[in-house]
C-alpha cells in the first residue's frame, strides 16, 4: 500500500473484535514510534502496554466510554517533560514529539491491518494515580489497538476535509 492509501485508511475506530493482537504485530507498532523523530532526538516518551484484562480496567477507569473495554490492546503514551527539548522561549516540545510518534504508530497499524484511536480526553489525574506514575510522567494519550469490527469510508476526506485552497498559503499567509 501507498503512504497515502494508508494515511486514507486510517480512522478512528471505536469497536474491536476480541482477537488477539500478534507479538509480531503489536512490536512492529512499537518500533515505528521507536523510530519516530523528536526535537533535538531527545526521545521524551515511554509506552506502557496493557493486555490484561486488570491493566486494562485501570486504564478504562480514567476513561467513561465503554467501547475502549472493547480493544484487546491499549498503549498509554506518556511524556517526560524532564527529557524534552525546550525552544528559547520556553516552548516544550514533548507533545509534539508524542504526536509524532503516535501518528507513526497508528499508520504502522493500519499498514498491518489493525485500527488505532487518538483518546486525549481522559481524566490525567486518575490514570496517572492507577498506573503509580511518577511526577515527571504525564500520560499523554491513550491508544487502543486490534482488529477492527467496524469500518470506515476511505473516500470520506473528500467532504469532511478542508480544501487544499483553504489550508495552503503561497509564499506568506493570507487571510481568506
Amino acid at each position: 500500500m501507498k503512504f497515502l492509501e494508508i494515511a486514507k485508511k486510517r480512522y478512528s475506530c471505536r469497536d474491536y473484535k476480541s482477537n488477539h493482537v500478534e507479538d509480531e504485530k503489536l512490536m512492529l507498532v512499537l518500533e515505528a514510534a521507536r523510530v519516530a523523530p523528536s526535537a533535538v532526538n531527545f526521545q521524551p516518551w515511554n509506552f506502557i502496554v496493557m493486555k490484561s484484562p486488570e491493566s486494562k480496567a485501570k486504564v478504562c477507569e480514567a476513561y467513561s466510554r465503554d467501547w475502549l473495554k472493547s480493544a484487546p490492546v491499549i498503549i498509554v503514551v506518556c511524556g517526560d517533560h524532564t527529557k524534552a527539548w525546550k525552544r528559547k522561549d520556553g516552548k516544550d516540545h514533548t507533545d509534539i514529539d508524542i504526536s509524532i510518534a503516535v501518528d507513526h504508530m497508528t499508520l504502522q497499524a493500519t499498514e498491518a491491518g489493525l485500527a488505532t484511536c487518538w483518546i486525549c480526553a481522559f481524566n490525567a489525574e486518575i490514570l496517572k494515580k492507577n498506573l503509580e506514575l511518577p511526577d515527571e510522567i504525564e500520560p499523554v494519550v491513550i491508544l487502543p489497538l486490534g482488529y477492527p469490527n467496524d469500518s470506515s469510508n476511505e473516500n470520506r476526506h473528500d467532504k469532511l476535509r478542508k480544501s487544499s485552497d483553504e489550508i495552503i498559503h503561497w509564499e506568506g499567509y493570507k487571510k481568506k
